[in-house]
């Protein structure tokens, strides 16, 4: 599957992310991990990895190491919530018309059990979902992410909700 889809790219982060497509994703993975973290400065600051951005799918990466941990080791909660919240919002980011600002409406974050190592989550949207962010002035979705660890095993379950509206108050 391409890192980014090629039929959406309505939109500045998808027309800029589509520039990348063509490259290896030895290359591509980097960089694009580089630019969205310029995008959102906290995504940098923990050193997300996007492996797949897409209108449809969004994989990112977080490594266990010292920045991101906790006491006992482990990737620390606000940094799984964080890759989780990563993971959805772009999803919409990647839809959402210039026009249109997105919001995160409420997240809610069960830790399950302890994390074993890297985290990654993936993100994805159904067709009806794309059609509401695309077309509506202002609304909401519930965007379904999984976070796994190194074992496979989920160590949190997670609902994230974000809403758009426009970005020119009327």
């Amino acid at each position: 599957m391409p890192a980014l889809a090629t039929a959406q790219r309505s939109n500045q982060l998808s027309r800029t992310l589509a520039r990348f497509q063509g490259l290896p994703a030895a290359l591509r993975v980097p960089l694009m991990s580089f630019l969205l973290g310029k995008v959102v400065p906290f995504v940098g600051t923990a050193s997300l990895r996007f492996d797949e951005v897409s209108s449809q799918r969004v994989v990112v990466r977080i490594r266990n190491r010292r920045k991101v941990q906790n006491h006992i080791k482990g990737v620390h909660a606000a940094a799984m919530a964080l890759l989780a919240e990563t993971a959805t919002g772009f999803c919409v980011g990647m839809n959402l018309p210039d026009d249109k600002l997105p919001l995160i409406k409420s997240l809610k974050v069960d830790y399950l059990k302890r994390a074993q190592g890297d985290l990654t989550a993936v993100a994805e949207l159904r067709p009806e979902q794309i059609h509401l962010i695309t077309t509506q002035d202002k609304g909401e979705v519930t965007v379904p992410v999984t976070i796994t660890d190194e074992s496979g095993a989920a160590p949190i379950q997670c609902e994230m909700v974000w809403a758009w509206v426009p970005k020119a108050r009327r």
